[in-house]
């Protein structure tokens, strides 16, 4: 007759649901992985398998319950782990989506918006354009699996224990949403001078010839400047978007070292 322990369903669970949160979280928060769009049953699913595969080779875990105070505490390490690994990843597409709200700006195309499910709010149509680019690239250079390999190294360098999260982790991660500014704004810098400089050409033209009707040009030629410089950039914009994947994996590394 076959028989199980408490101690050996306890190392059985804690074996599983321990890696098992730590991976869910990231899913849920990365970009791509964590869309809306995906069902909810995927998602745990792929949290699931992942954790099925790699849990075997984890080595030794605490020996605590699952559902004692110290086993609720590790519970809750794994999950702000994973979140965070997710928001750093976040990060680098908020930084590609900032990129589409600075030129929407400059063309004028401030108020055409619409609902974004991924935000659950409104959002420019360029930044939308931009994000939908990113996730392309995205996936095109399996940033998906170089991130949940990521995310397996962090059980190296920040194994599962009871352990206070370190703060430079946390240092780390705010210091790394300068990104947002600094990245959107490079990428944006070309389009963003073209239509400034077309602005002043306006504004001259609109003082020596005020009968053109300036007004009535200017919109439709800033859209225009805009649209065929973003036509022109995308070659150079997926070059771009690789190294700022590649930063972001990168910088997954360095925010889980920082919690040892």
């Amino acid at each position: 007759m076959f028989s199980v322990t408490y101690a050996q369903l306890n190392t059985w669970l804690t074996a599983f649901l321990w890696p098992f949160v730590r991976i869910l979280a990231l899913v849920a928060t990365a970009p791509v992985l964590g869309n809306r769009s995906a069902p909810i049953r995927v998602k745990i699913g792929l949290a699931a398998f992942t954790t099925i595969i790699v849990a075997p080779t984890l080595g030794a875990l605490p020996q605590v319950t699952v559902f004692s105070a110290e086993g609720v505490w590790i519970i809750v390490n794994q999950f702000l782990i994973g979140i965070a690994l997710g928001v750093t990843m976040q990060i680098v597409f908020q930084a590609i989506s900032a990129t589409g709200d600075f030129v929407g700006l400059g063309m004028g195309l401030g108020f055409a918006t619409f609902f974004d499910a991924q935000a659950s709010s409104s959002s420019q149509v360029l930044s939308s354009y931009m994000n939908t680019i990113a996730m392309l690239v995205f996936l095109a250079i399996d940033g998906h699996l170089q991130m949940i390999g990521a995310l397996l190294a962090t059980f190296q360098s920040v194994p599962v224990s009871a352990n206070i999260l370190g703060a430079p982790g946390w240092r780390t991660l705010a210091n790394f949403g300068s990104t947002v500014f600094s990245a959107g704004l490079l990428l944006s810098l070309p389009v963003v001078v073209a239509l400034l400089i077309t602005n002043l050409a306006l504004g001259i033209l609109n003082r020596a010839a005020p009968q053109i009707g300036v007004f009535q040009i200017g919109f439709p030629l800033t859209m225009l400047i805009g649209l065929l410089l973003l036509q022109l950039m995308i070659p150079n914009m997926i070059p771009f978007f690789t190294r700022l994947f590649d930063v972001g994996i990168d910088q997954m590394g360095r925010v889980a070292a920082g919690f040892r």
